[in-house]
């Protein structure tokens, strides 16, 4: 078979029960663009039978690529691997809960053929809990802060890519790995188009409020030093305080007699002062571990197998 003229990939979690619906879905939407595609579906050994079904479908369908983790990596080293294999003219990558509605390709390739290199797919109304998408919101924006990127928090992974921008993206190696963060820092030219955005096929969300934050968190370290530059400014406002607090007592017991006094309020002080110490020592040390793990240059994920090489 010739080179394809799409790519879809989709990493795979807990999904066995979506796997037959998006593969049909799939075919159907792709089909009217150019039969001549391929779906890339990277299973994360979510310990279900995800794996057997995307061997069936792939026995059916050599358009159906598969590859299964050694281990769980995790959704964006998912990407990472489904980005390394592919190999179409144009990438799409989605999810595999059927959220992100087949559907929607051919108007994201529509407008990629105006002369856009990435096409995002904004998602007009979530169709997620309300505190699901607080979180997401409130994510975004302390993300878009931080990191210094005006990231819009109404787009997901959902998204197609022109192959300029899938060769560059390959060569991004770093261990953090935020796909919609790596995406934006290339800056070829992007627009967005609004989608619907459907409810989940079958089951919940396996991303715990723990593991999103935990994400938040190491993707900003990830992609600024600004937590390390708020927290020199905040040392010397600090410092500044101290220094204009002392000057006011000093002037006090000079000109007024005031006895100096207050021992309680100079513990407290001593604690508050090194509590934020230990904290920025803290961030440092993160930044330090983050810079560690980046030096023993391991693989981002390790492939057990695939349908490809069978």
């Amino acid at each position: 078979m010739s080179r394809p003229h799409l790519s879809v990939i989709i990493p795979v979690y807990k999904a066995e029960n979506c796997l037959d619906e998006l593969y049909r879905r799939l075919s159907a939407a792709l089909g009217g663009i150019d039969e001549n595609f391929e779906i890339v579906l990277v299973e994360d050994c979510g310990g279900d039978n995800s794996w057997q079904k995307i061997t069936e479908l792939a026995a059916r369908d050599p358009r159906v690529r598969g590859i299964q983790f050694s281990r769980n990596f995790g959704q964006h080293y998912g990407i990472t691997a489904g980005i390394d294999h592919c190999t179409g003219d144009w990438v799409v990558v989605m999810d595999c809960d059927l959220q992100d509605r087949p559907e929607e390709i051919p108007r994201l390739y529509a407008k990629a053929q105006e002369g856009y290199d990435v096409v995002l797919a904004r998602r007009g109304e979530r169709q997620d809990p309300p505190l699901k998408r607080f979180t997401s919101w409130l994510f975004y924006k302390v993300f878009s802060y931080l990191a210094d990127i005006e990231y819009d928090g109404q787009t997901g992974n959902f998204r197609i890519m022109s192959r300029k921008v899938v060769e560059n993206l390959r060569t991004v190696r770093e261990q953090l790995r935020f796909f919609g963060g790596l995406v934006q820092w290339l800056g070829f030219p992007t627009a967005s188009i609004e989608v619907e955005h459907a409810e989940r096929h079958e089951g919940q969300s396996t991303y715990t409020y723990a593991k999103l934050w935990k994400l938040a968190a190491e993707t900003i370290i990830a992609y600024s030093d600004k937590p390390l530059r708020l927290a020199v400014r905040f040392g010397f406002l600090m410092a500044f305080l101290s220094f204009c607090y002392g000057l006011y007592i000093l002037i006090r017991s000079m000109f007024y007699s005031v006895p100096i006094m207050g021992w309680s309020s100079l513990i407290v002080s001593l604690y508050f002062i090194g509590g934020i110490i230990i904290s920025i020592l803290g961030i440092i040390g993160i930044y330090l571990g983050k810079t560690f793990d980046e030096s023993k240059k391991r693989p981002l994920y390790i492939v057990r197998r695939a349908t490809f090489d069978e």
